[in-house]
């Protein structure tokens, strides 16, 4: 039987368009479901939008559309951005889909069922950009850390609550007894440091605004947007939620807070299993700031795919940042091209073209392939089950680096060597195998090219881009 690998990315919020920053997440997404599918597991990858909200219905207002009318627009540019990148989910859910719908309003009355959902008021500072109540002291000059410029809000309205006090001990003992439940360690240790100063009930209904899914415990109330949203997760797990629990959520560290504290207490009061790893990664970044529209820093990923093409940008944002440790990453045009050129175009293009001509005009003779063992796969495996993807093309492109040095030493060309040229050919195949998670497109390319033993020279697999 195969082994199950769920990965979900954040789904995101089309208040505005996608930019480079969110397509950083379902770049990594995809990397790891196509590794998966290639070393034979049940893969299951799920994206999509959050659709509900109040900045999602102030934000339709002021295009002067409905926010249903809204979203439909601005998902669709997220299903565009995502198919241009070469992003291959297994499900595009939106939290407006009717079976997302209906299993949140089930949910609610389990976890009320269970005694955790009571009738209250709340009152406290309220930010419309996180969709989520901050305490005082998380404020920064009054505004949210994550939304800066944006004054936050004070609301006093009616609420049923989620008992979420009664889930400190749950919590702490799931991260000490699960240590990898959060990752990398360093958000893990920020997390339970939090929780350990003691957890407030959390309003999960909202009558200020009526853009949500209907409470089904009171017809006056809408379900608070982050009740809503986590639970994508479930419903969107295949048929009959086939692929649930997740085996990894990734998200970034704005978001942590909300599934790793609120999530495992929702799913354990409505009786569900728990996900394996919840790993917050850093911020894409562009010229040291976040990325977002408000900003006025947005880089669309569409417009940057037709530039540069999608495996250029998947294999840059892999290359160019450590994504195992969490840390932030600065995107640059002028590093892309520097990758693209020295690493795209002048090693893997150049052996595979190299390599092709010479096969075709010598022929290849099946021999020991000495060559081969140089390329350290256990080493791969284990970057890859650290999710250390600039390690994993390292690995690989020092692999390419051994392969262009034989030809050189070799000299095929005027040795005619066939059994030289059979190693190199092997090689590449094997490396295409590999690059098939990061660059699609080309490493299919490449397989194609080399299928066979009649092997032809193609076409340019890299062009070079002027600076």
């Amino acid at each position: 039987m195969k082994k199950k690998f769920y990965v979900t990315t954040a789904i995101d919020y089309p208040n505005a368009e996608p930019h480079i920053g969110h397509a950083y997440q379902k770049i990594i997404a995809d990397v790891l479901a196509r590794w998966h599918k290639l070393i034979g597991d049940d893969v299951w990858f799920l994206t999509g939008t959050d659709e509900h909200g109040k900045k999602i219905q102030e934000t339709a207002e002021k295009a002067g559309k409905s926010p249903k009318e809204f979203v439909d627009e601005v998902s669709k540019k997220f299903k565009e951005a995502w198919k241009s990148l070469d992003i291959k989910y297994d499900r595009f859910i939106r939290t407006t889909d009717k079976d997302h719908e209906k299993l949140v309003q089930e949910v609610i009355k389990k976890c009320y069922d269970n005694g955790d959902i009571y009738k209250g008021e709340y009152e406290g500072c309220y930010c419309v950009g996180c969709e989520g109540y901050i305490t005082e002291k998380d404020l920064v000059n009054g505004e949210c850390p994550f939304h800066p410029g944006k004054k936050v809000q004070v609301l006093k309205e009616e609420s049923y609550f989620f008992k979420l006090s009664k889930y400190q001990k749950f919590l702490l003992d799931l991260y000490k007894k699960n240590p990898d439940f959060i990752l990398p360690p360093e958000r893990r240790n920020e997390i339970i440091n939090r929780v350990k100063e003691g957890l407030k009930d959390l309003s999960i209904s909202r009558t200020s605004f009526n853009w949500g899914i209907p409470f089904p415990l009171d017809k006056k109330h809408i379900t608070y947007v982050w009740f809503d949203a986590l639970f994508n997760y479930v419903s969107g797990a295949g048929e009959k939620q086939k692929y649930w629990p997740a085996n990894l959520h990734l998200l970034g560290k704005d978001n942590s807070w909300f599934h790793c504290v609120y999530w495992p207490a929702f799913l354990k009061s409505a009786g569900y299993k728990l996900p394996e790893t919840v790993f917050v990664h850093g911020f894409l970044t562009f010229n040291g700031q976040k990325i977002s529209k408000s900003l006025g820093n947005a880089i669309s990923p569409k417009i940057l795919a037709e530039k540069y093409g999608a495996d250029t940008i998947r294999y840059f944002v892999c290359r160019q940042f450590p994504f195992g440790d969490g840390e932030d990453g600065d995107f640059s045009e002028k590093a892309l091209i520097d990758r693209h050129n020295n690493e795209l175009a002048d090693k893997l293009g150049n052996l595979v073209s190299r390599v092709a001509a010479l096969a075709e005009k010598y022929g290849i003779e099946k021999t020991e392939n000495k060559l081969l063992k140089k390329l350290k796969l256990k080493q791969i495996e284990k970057h890859f089950e650290k999710y250390e993807f600039d390690k994993v093309l390292n690995e690989i492109f020092a692999f390419i680096d051994i392969c262009n040095e034989y030809v050189q030493n070799k000299k095929p060309w005027e040795t005619h060597d066939k059994k030289v040229l059979y190693e190199l050919v092997e090689s590449i195949r094997e490396i295409a195998k590999l690059l098939l998670p990061f660059i699609p497109s080309s490493a299919e390319k490449i397989a194609k090219q080399f299928k066979n033993d009649k092997i032809k020279k193609g076409e340019i697999l890299f062009r070079k881009i002027e600076k």
